[in-house]
């Protein structure tokens, strides 16, 4: 058999890009969570995680003690590895272990289509058992087809289910509220996810990752034409990474964990880790479509970021600019996270239903408009964002509002006082109105 004709070179690149794009997601992961601990931090005012360094104890090690905390993920996956691997009695001990895996995976393959690094023009080579390959324009990437977009947008679908095994498997009502809440949250903003891509595809004409990299190219970066769909859908990936204000499905101060509350040790690891999964491929997602992918800036055609540039030291140069923009892009959402509170349940589906579907919907007529006038420009496609924007903005105070969840005014309280009664909210103790907590409420001589 002459496997020559079967192993191609795009086939060859096609395997050592998932091999290495899976270590390299891998470690992304294990250092975004040190990463979003030291935001965390540096938001309240904290110093994070600071001394788990690579010594292991060895005095001879001593220079690698601290290193700013860098060893802390290891020491995290240690800890879950040793940690007692507990599970209730009356669980569905099955599903309870297959949850966690359904929710992970779906997670760690969805980069394959992702074009890390553009065209590469390969050199003939040969291999061991196979013989001469026959080289010449590859794309750096895990998978090429023309149902790439359509494949990450199913896989992304099913991580509700191993989130949803996970709380009806556990057996206890706040996980299985947790895994309802999680249920309804990511099928609907799924809706506004594909309608907002189709709105930004419809305009593009392609559904190829490099031919809409190359779109952008020409055209400049969707995010300055499509402003109003690139809004929608980073809040949808948001809430399908159940990511805050959209982590209702794990809200501790209702649900106490959500639908990992009886999971511990690697089980509970493998959905704390499919969450920062999701939001690499969701961000590397967000990259590809609005973004520009590895163009390291707009309306500039830099040389070793150009589509056209297919030289191995264009695709390291390539595969730094669009791994940047992934990394920026999840500072963002952590950002995001330390910075809003966390929306109400009804808050978050009324959302949905009541503002961002009909609002994709409205760019997805307003695109298809554009498009069949011609008017595919970027000054053009602004012009109607904005005056899109403008419009919202005038009719959102026409709309009706919502009579739900109104305070009751309980007689009595400090907020509405009895006749006649003055109520004193402030502190009145000299110690609670002294600014001077050093010199206390004594008089200086």
């Amino acid at each position: 058999m002459d496997l020559s004709n079967i192993v191609t070179a795009q086939l060859v690149v096609s395997f050592v890009v998932i091999n290495v794009m899976l270590q390299v997601v891998l470690l992304t992961v294990a250092y975004s969570i040190y990463l979003e601990r030291k935001i965390s931090a540096y938001i309240q005012d904290r110093l994070g995680p600071n001394r788990v360094g690579f010594d292991f104890g060895l005095p001879f090690l001593k220079f690698l003690r601290g290193c700013f905390g860098l060893g802390q993920p290891m020491a995290d996956g240690l800890k879950f590895l040793l940690k007692e691997d507990y599970a209730p009695s009356r669980v569905d001990k099955y599903l309870f272990t297959l949850a966690p895996v359904a929710s992970f995976i779906p997670a760690l393959i969805g980069f394959i289509i992702i074009p890390w690094g553009g065209v590469w023009i390969c050199p003939d080579f040969s291999l061991p058992f196979v013989g001469p390959i026959q080289g010449g324009p590859v794309h750096v990437a895990g998978f090429v087809a023309n149902v790439g977009i359509i494949y990450i947008l199913a896989v992304a679908s099913l991580g509700v289910y191993g989130v949803t095994l996970g709380g009806w498997a556990s057996n206890n009502k706040y996980s299985f509220l947790g895994g309802l809440r999680c249920t309804a949250q990511m099928i609907s903003y799924e809706v506004p996810l594909g309608v907002s891509l189709l709105a930004a595809l419809l305009l593009i004409g392609t559904v190829m990752p490099d031919g809409i990299i190359r779109y952008q190219a020409e055209n400049g970066w969707l995010l300055f034409s499509q402003p109003i769909a690139a809004f929608i859908f980073f809040t949808a990936i948001l809430a399908e990474a159940n990511r805050a204000p959209f982590d209702n499905a794990e809200a501790e101060q209702e649900l106490v964990g959500g639908y990992h509350t009886e999971y511990s040790s690697m089980r509970f690891a493998l959905f704390f880790l499919a969450e920062y999964a999701h939001m690499i491929t969701s961000c590397s997602f967000f990259t590809l479509i609005f973004l520009g992918g590895y163009q390291i800036l707009p309306f500039v055609d830099f040389g070793l970021t150009s589509p056209e540039s297919t030289s191995l030291l264009a695709v390291a140069v390539k595969f730094g600019v669009y791994f940047g923009k992934v990394v920026s892009l999840i500072c963002f959402m952590m950002l995001i996270r330390w910075t809003l509170p966390r929306l109400r349940y009804d808050q978050v589906m009324m959302m949905a239903w009541q503002a961002i579907i009909p609002l994709s919907m409205i760019v997805l007529v307003m695109t298809s408009v554009m498009v069949y006038l011609g008017q595919r420009g970027l000054a053009p496609m602004l012009g109607a964002n904005l005056a899109l924007a403008l419009v919202c903005l005038l009719v959102l105070p026409l709309l009706p509002k919502p009579k739900a969840n109104r305070k009751i005014r309980l007689y009595g309280s400090r907020f509405s006082a009895m006749p006649g009664e003055r109520v004193i909210t402030g502190p009145t103790h000299a110690a609670a109105l002294e600014d001077r907590p050093v010199q206390g409420t004594a008089p200086i001589v």
